[in-house]
């Protein structure tokens, strides 16, 4: 369980390092989230996968969560600003055909400024 401390350490680092580029930022926020939550080697410690390949139900392709932590939580990252409801049938596509295979029960929708 997170203490106060580590949170507003985090809330801090995030305000001077964080601008909200998805592509450059999701994996290493993520890392000093986990971090912040109590796991001090971060994401990969606490048993979490970046980039979890999904399969995609109608193509036969692949799609990439950009974390999942069995069974905790299904994360996908957006750039700051976005709007999240555009995505949110892409993070529900992926909680279903992952809740199957992992048991995921959570799922958050993150644009590096709100949660979903």
């Amino acid at each position: 369980m997170p203490d106060g401390k580590k949170l507003q350490e985090f809330v801090a680092w995030c305000a001077k390092h964080i601008t909200g580029d998805e592509k450059g930022e999701a994996q290493i926020f993520l890392d000093h989230l986990f971090q912040a939550f109590g796991h001090p080697g971060g994401l990969k410690e606490a048993g979490a996968t970046l980039e979890m390949r999904v399969a995609k139900a109608d193509s036969g392709g692949v799609s990439f969560a950009d974390l999942v932590w069995k069974p905790v939580v299904l994360i996908e990252m957006k750039r700051r600003g976005e709007n999240l409801q555009k995505h949110y049938r892409q993070a529900f596509d992926y909680w279903t055909r992952l809740l199957a295979v992992t048991g995921c029960q959570l799922q958050l929708g993150r644009d590096n400024h709100n949660v979903w």
